[in-house]
């Protein structure tokens, strides 16, 4: 290929476009075809594979990298001088927040196999662009939580699950789609949201109140509802605040500025304040956080989802620039020190995803042994798989050497994202706390997840021998606060080791046990150890449709 007069551009490997994201993914095919029923089979997977070639698409790509570079504006007063609270995007932004709506990435509750479809689709969206996938999740997550109030579910579950995105700010009466965001934390608490000083008025008609306070994070303060917590009078309770009044007003929602985050770039996280904000209570009085926890829950599982499809996406451009670059001699796929990363990486990025994908699954069985299961198996995956994220991306950024850290390469918006959703809804600490207050709260959350990892007992004695381990932790909890995170490691790694052995290749399934169970690796990637079959792990894991 020409370049200039001076010399000519060879061995750069094509552009990763043009493709489709969901059958080039095998370890993400496999999963929904284990976990669909038959029978509405054929139908998911022309749905995704439809997403997938959307996704792989150089317009769709174009627009996620035009909504990063041009990130939202805050405006809060008209030229008149009135507020008005707005947050502008780049048009690329509702392009793909539309797409994302019509591919019913809000739809999962009422659909066969719903929430396996749409946690594949999260997963694929987000390759495209994580930033837009926020609103997504968190009104796919609004579903459970506004199910404690009947008559509030049945109002707005049709505008949440609708393939309609409608950006217009009005009455959501007037609305076939909707968006919600959610406001929980404060200044002074953070995480601690029983420490929330957002006071909640009773008003004269029932149910109703006015808020006065503020929220330290808002994510997509363009919304058409949120999801808040106040202090009513009976304690911490669950609100909905609608950004239009039925009248067609503006509900009071002051923007006081936008975050400037170190990823995440393209959505606008907001600082609020309310001040006699109208609101309706979700729930009853002084129960907020057992209102809002499965809004939560769906929340902390789409993390999870979140930084599987950010690592599959950093490993497959990892693999496709290796497969394409020769150096000394051959390419670089064939350097056995290479392929050791790549393979590593590989394992990292299928184990997240075979993981997500068996904990959409539950939600779709829906009966007491899985919701047992998903109580403990969330914050274990949300601590582990995000915790995985950043050190994937970085590694996998080197792969392309100094290109990798060019802003065209792609991957340095996958390192700026990839510690977000290990920050988001919980950071790793609250995540492995919960999983102690499973343990401690609902046995039966235990033997759920036992029950899941032990149907690969005696297929590998190395998975075998974690399990021992992991029995040893659970008998010692003198001081185990402090060993939360390790507890939730082992057990992190328990699940996915159980679900490699039983459903991935033996290459993949040999190469996990040996070095995340068996002990035989280092501190970095590209530590695995011999006598593996890695070539198989990298080749497994090349994106080619």
């Amino acid at each position: 290929m020409a370049g200039t007069s001076t010399h000519s551009v060879t061995n750069q490997p094509p552009p990763l476009t043009g493709y489709d994201l969901f059958t080039a993914d095998r370890a993400l095919v496999e999963a929904v075809e284990r976990h669909t029923d038959p029978a509405v089979l054929d139908e998911v997977r022309a749905e995704l594979s439809a997403l997938g070639r959307t996704s792989g698409s150089a317009q769709v790509q174009e627009w996620g990298v035009q909504a990063n570079e041009h990130p939202p504006r805050l405006r809060t007063h008209d030229r008149y001088g009135h507020r008005i609270d707005e947050v502008d995007f780049h048009p690329a932004w509702h392009r793909l927040l539309g797409k994302g709506v019509s591919a019913g990435l809000t739809g999962a509750w009422a659909r066969p196999a719903g929430h396996v479809r749409r946690a594949a689709g999260f997963v694929l969206w987000t390759q495209v662009e994580a930033g837009n996938c926020c609103p997504l999740s968190m009104t796919h997550a609004a579903v459970p939580a506004l199910r404690a109030d009947p008559e509030l579910a049945a109002e707005w579950e049709p505008r949440l699950t609708s393939t309609i995105y409608d950006r217009e700010l009005r009455p959501a009466a007037e609305k076939s789609g909707a968006v919600f965001g959610m406001g929980m934390t404060e200044k002074q608490g953070g995480s601690d949201v029983r420490a929330n000083t957002t006071a909640a008025r009773p008003l004269a008609e029932a149910g109703t109140y006015a808020l006065t306070g503020h929220k330290w994070f808002c994510s997509a303060p363009m919304s058409d509802g949120f999801l808040v917590l106040a202090q009513a009078p009976d304690g911490l309770t669950c609100f909905l605040v609608p950004r239009v009044l039925a009248d067609g007003s503006r509900n009071v929602f002051r923007i006081q500025r936008l975050k400037d985050k170190l990823g995440n770039r393209s959505n606008a996280s907001a600082e609020v304040e309310f001040d006699g904000t109208w609101a309706r209570r979700v729930g009853e009085e002084g129960r907020g956080v057992r209102t809002i926890i499965e809004m939560v829950a769906a929340t902390r599982l789409d993390c999870a989802l979140g930084s599987a499809g950010l690592m599959r996406q950093a490993v497959a451009q990892a693999v496709h620039h290796c497969a394409h670059r020769e150096a000394f001699g051959g390419r670089l796929t064939d350097k056995p020190l290479m392929r050791n990363v790549l393979a590593d990486l590989a394992l990292e990025s299928e184990a997240a995803t075979a993981l997500a994908l068996r904990l959409a699954a539950a939600y779709d069985d829906g009966g007491e042994q899985e919701r047992a299961f998903l109580r403990l198996a969330v914050p274990t995956a949300k601590y582990w798989i995000t915790k995985r994220c950043a050190p994937v991306a970085v590694e996998a950024a080197e792969c392309l050497g100094g290109n990798g850290y060019v802003e065209e390469s792609g991957l340095p918006r996958l390192v700026r994202e990839s510690p977000l959703n290990s920050v988001w809804e919980g950071a790793g600490n609250v995540q492995a706390l919960d999983v102690l207050r499973a343990l401690r709260r609902e046995p039966g959350a235990l033997d759920a997840c036992l029950t899941e990892i032990g149907r690969a007992h005696g297929a590998d004695h190395r998975l075998d021998r974690a399990v021992k381990d992991l029995f040893t932790e659970l008998a010692d909890l003198d001081g185990v606060e402090g060993r939360a995170r390790r507890l939730a490691e082992r057990l992190a790694l328990a699940l996915q080791g159980s679900l490699l052995v039983r459903h991935a290749p033996p290459e993949v399934a040999d190469a996990f046990c040996a070095s995340r169970l068996g002990g035989d690796h280092g501190a970095a990637f590209g530590t695995l150890p011999a006598g593996l079959d890695l070539a198989a792990v990298v080749e497994r894991a090349r994106p080619v449709s």
